[in-house]
């Protein structure tokens, strides 16, 4: 039932910048973590940047200074302003919760992606 649905990425050049959007729907008690991940094509999925419950956030050292997290009103809503954006950060950005469902059952859940592509 818990559903997380991205919005936000497309292409850009170089030095441009984007917001990605992630919205938690459906049955949930508490959010214990919202973030995003990324995976380019052949690599690993990697933690680009993490903001749990209790307010600390977590970002990977390649985006520090150009990218910042943060929460919506609603806290089942998490967003990722990404500037000064650089060819290396290409890649399908996947949304990331960590939560308790209606019946405080914890789990994980991912969006289905959004692609990001910058140009050089």
């Amino acid at each position: 039932q818990v559903r997380l649905v991205e919005s936000g990425g497309g292409l850009v050049q170089a030095g441009g910048s984007l917001r990605l959007s992630c919205a938690a729907s459906g049955s949930i008690s508490s959010v214990n973590a919202m973030g995003w991940y990324r995976q380019a094509p052949g690599k690993q999925r990697e933690l680009v940047a993490i903001f749990t419950g209790g307010g600390s956030t977590t970002y990977t050292d390649s985006v520090k200074g150009r990218f910042t997290i943060s929460r919506g009103n609603a806290k089942n809503t998490v967003y990722l302003q990404m500037n000064s954006l650089k060819p290396e950060d290409t890649a399908v950005y996947y949304c990331f919760a960590d939560l308790n469902d209606s019946t405080w059952r914890r789990k994980n859940y991912w969006g289905q992606g959004t692609q990001v592509t910058v140009s050089s």
